[in-house]
């Protein structure tokens, strides 16, 4: 069974530089794995329709990973959920 995370490439651009094109590591999948912020990876091509991520150096498996998203709190991993107006009576 396949995990599929859709999404869109972004572009930055700043005045006076050229565009930059930036794809963003989904949350799940970066736990996953045990992504850490600033780790190095680079992609290799493999074709036009086709990219492989490559992570330089790989940690060993520990469970810290999981277990710190587990103990984050669910309102920073999902987007904010919006409280309803109270109605005015009349």
């Amino acid at each position: 069974m396949s995990t599929i995370y859709p999404l869109k490439v972004q572009a930055i651009r700043s005045r006076g530089q050229q565009a930059r094109l930036y794809v963003y590591f989904p949350l799940p999948l970066a736990a996953a794995i045990g992504l850490e912020a600033g780790e190095e990876v680079q992609w290799e091509l493999l074709d036009r329709g086709e990219l492989h991520l490559l992570r330089r150096q790989v940690p060993a498996p520990a469970a810290r990973s999981a277990s710190r998203l587990a103990r984050t709190p669910a309102n920073t991993l999902s987007a904010p959920t919006r409280r309803p107006r109270p109605r005015k009576i009349q």
